[in-house]
């Protein structure tokens, strides 16, 4: 087709013949339209930002975490009831209300090594004897008498009774052991059911200790004046 072909205006005959040379030569406009790859960093340059980052890093030191303070919680240890008695013996017994526990009771009314111990005062609310009985009453501290003498006993219940008193708190375990004699199994059972503060006290369930063991309930310290409202 001649370009002088009067069928055809001029933006038309540049079209065609633009159309025919992609036709004849289709690589070419596709070469030519691929954008240029980046070019890779070279070698002397990746070395020269290595030295820059060390030259800029010089004086940094690690910091040292030998004098950052650990933070621990403080675990509460048990009362040992030698350590009580040990204690009373050197510094004077904490103040305990005048509480003086005989021991004729226990004398007079011996336990067997199994038996499951049970005392509350008429007033108490059958529900919470229950809930005592059954283990439901988070109790505050416990204490093992084993290992101690009677006396040692006798100071360490009296101890851990007031200091279950002084943080206005009513429920403690006292582990007695269950002997062959149940010696101290039975001066606790005569001692709990003199103190004036004791207002329950039961074996204990099976998984707290079983018949080695007595659940108390007190009487809150409502005088105490820590706890004043």
């Amino acid at each position: 087709m001649s370009k002088h072909d009067s069928s055809l205006s001029k933006d038309q005959y540049n079209l065609l013949k633009s159309f025919k040379k992609q036709i004849t030569h289709p690589q070419s406009s596709a070469i030519a339209k691929q954008p240029e790859e980046p070019k890779a960093q070279p070698q002397q340059e990746q070395e020269d930002d290595f030295a820059l980052f060390q030259k800029s890093m010089q004086g940094v030191k690690k910091i040292d975490s030998s004098n950052i303070a650990k933070i621990e919680k403080n675990k509460k240890k048990k009362p040992d009831a030698k350590i009580l008695a040990k204690r009373a013996a050197a510094t004077g017994p904490m103040e305990t209300d005048q509480a003086e526990l005989s021991d004729t009771q226990a004398m007079l009314n011996p336990v067997a090594s199994q038996a499951a111990l049970s005392y509350r005062i008429a007033t108490l609310q059958h529900k919470v004897f229950e809930d005592l009985k059954a283990g439901n009453l988070r109790w505050f501290e416990a204490v093992d008498l084993h290992g101690c003498t009677v006396e040692e006993a006798r100071v360490a219940v009296l101890q851990i009774i007031q200091m279950t008193k002084d943080e206005n708190q009513n429920v403690i375990k006292i582990v007695h052991g269950k002997g062959p004699e149940a010696i101290l199994k039975t001066y606790v059972n005569g001692w709990l059911r003199q103190h004036r503060d004791v207002l329950a006290f039961v074996s204990a369930p099976e998984n707290q200790g079983g018949t080695g063991a007595v659940l108390v309930l007190l009487k809150r310290a409502e005088k105490n004046p820590k706890f004043k409202q």
